[in-house]
């Protein structure tokens, strides 16, 4: 029932005009700021944490544009994934640097694509996967009733979006080995015994070791790409962005903290259209205290 629910107004709303649905995502990003809520509150501590140098008044400014694009991002999927693959591609405006990966393709070397979860990285993946036919490595839903939806409409432009499990490990280095283009969000926490911590934004953040891993063992280089959401629902404008290549000679955790220095360069440059609301530092260091979790005499408030 709750999938039916979902779906329905997903589907009804994948026909409307963006900015009608962008209208409709600042509507929920507005009930995210107004009811105290889960996204709000790790909104709040990550953006005070990661970003000490902007004043209280610039960091609530942030915390309400964050959350506004947050809203886009729950809605907008629905022109992305139900529209026909030609109608969703045109929502896609202006591509920077796609020639850096065709020129790598081209010489026969595969590409590791990093797509952090900056402005819609479900956008950027469809791109990806009718342009380069991506494998992408993704992590299974918690609402296992959705899976076939989102796989089905993932994939349905060419690309094959792989569990994170052993069997998705080896396409992506059989895809690599092809002289195919791969892809993976680098800023998601690792199942635990599979990461390093390194500083993300000066913080020690539990981070993914495959990524780097993947390009020393492979060859291949890594190159960023973020979907840029247009302001009045105008589209998307689509990054790439080549990354010094990892470096064999130096230990994971450089090459962990290099990859995270890159993620927090792509962050600043658009910083309204980070999901703040992912708490990245969950996993904290043996010893130190949750990162997430308020004193009980702190009061905490969000102005409209």
């Amino acid at each position: 029932m709750r999938l039916f629910f979902i779906k329905t107004i997903l589907y009804i709303c994948a026909y409307l005009p963006l900015p009608v649905i962008h209208a409709i995502g600042v509507g929920i990003g507005w009930g995210l700021i107004l009811i105290p809520n889960r996204s709000r509150s790790s909104s709040e501590i990550n953006i005070a944490r990661c970003l000490p140098e902007l004043s209280a008044r610039e960091q609530r400014a942030l915390l309400r544009k964050s959350l506004l694009e947050t809203g886009k991002t729950i809605i907008e999927t629905s022109a992305l994934w139900f529209r026909s693959g030609e109608q969703s591609l045109r929502l896609i405006r202006r591509v920077d640097g796609n020639e850096q990966v065709q020129q790598t393709i081209a010489a026969g070397s595969g590409v590791i694509l990093a797509t952090p979860h900056l402005g819609s990285w479900e956008a950027a993946g469809l791109y990806g996967s009718a342009e380069f036919a991506i494998t992408c490595l993704y992590r299974p839903l918690k609402i296992a009733e959705a899976e076939d939806l989102v796989r089905n409409a993932r994939n349905r432009l060419g690309g094959n979006y792989v569990p994170a499990n052993a069997r998705g490990i080896r396409l992506i280095y059989k895809a690599l080995e092809q002289g195919n283009v791969v892809a993976m969000l680098p800023d998601q926490e690792p199942q635990a015994g599979t990461g390093v911590f390194a500083p993300f934004f000066g913080i020690p953040a539990y981070s993914m070791v495959f990524l780097s891993r993947l390009s020393i063992r492979s060859g291949a280089p890594i190159i960023f790409a973020w979907c840029e959401r247009l302001s009045w629902g105008r589209g998307f404008h689509l990054h790439f962005r080549s990354f010094t290549a990892v470096n064999e000679a130096s230990d994971i955790e450089s090459n962990v903290a290099g990859v995270n220095r890159a993620v927090e360069q792509c962050v600043r440059e658009c910083p309204e259209q980070y999901q703040w609301s992912y708490r990245r530092f969950k996993s904290r260091p043996e010893g130190e205290a949750s990162f997430y979790k308020r004193p009980r005499t702190a009061t905490t408030r969000t102005k409209a």
